[in-house]
């Protein structure tokens, strides 16, 4: 048995939970929010069989698409004003850690 701890962008997580639930996974969500960007997310526990963890894998790869935002760079002084420069930068996709499960037990 493996333990996938997926972080997803939270504008994926509905449609990454909605599949994986019917495709019959369980999961638990955890809402968190990422370091950089401080944007939301959302962090997926799913505990699953060895011989389904690749139908896993393909659905959070399916539905989790990285893709680019505009974002404002943190003010920095420059002289007698303050400059705030837009940038791209890729958002989504997932972070995906897969642990062996020595035992489980659900009571």
């Amino acid at each position: 048995m493996k333990l996938v701890i997926a972080i997803v962008h939270n504008d994926d997580c509905p449609t990454v939970l909605s599949e994986i639930t019917r495709e019959g996974f369980s999961a638990t969500k955890l809402s968190t929010s990422g370091g950089f960007l401080r944007a939301g997310n959302a962090t997926l526990l799913i505990g699953v069989e060895d011989e389904k963890l690749e139908s896993l894998l393909e659905i959070i790869s399916r539905f989790c698409r990285k893709r680019k935002q505009i974002v404002q760079t943190q003010p920095s002084f420059n002289a007698d004003f303050f400059v705030s420069m837009p940038v791209e930068v890729n958002v989504g996709g997932a972070t995906v850690f897969v642990l062996d499960v020595d035992q489980f037990h659900k009571l």
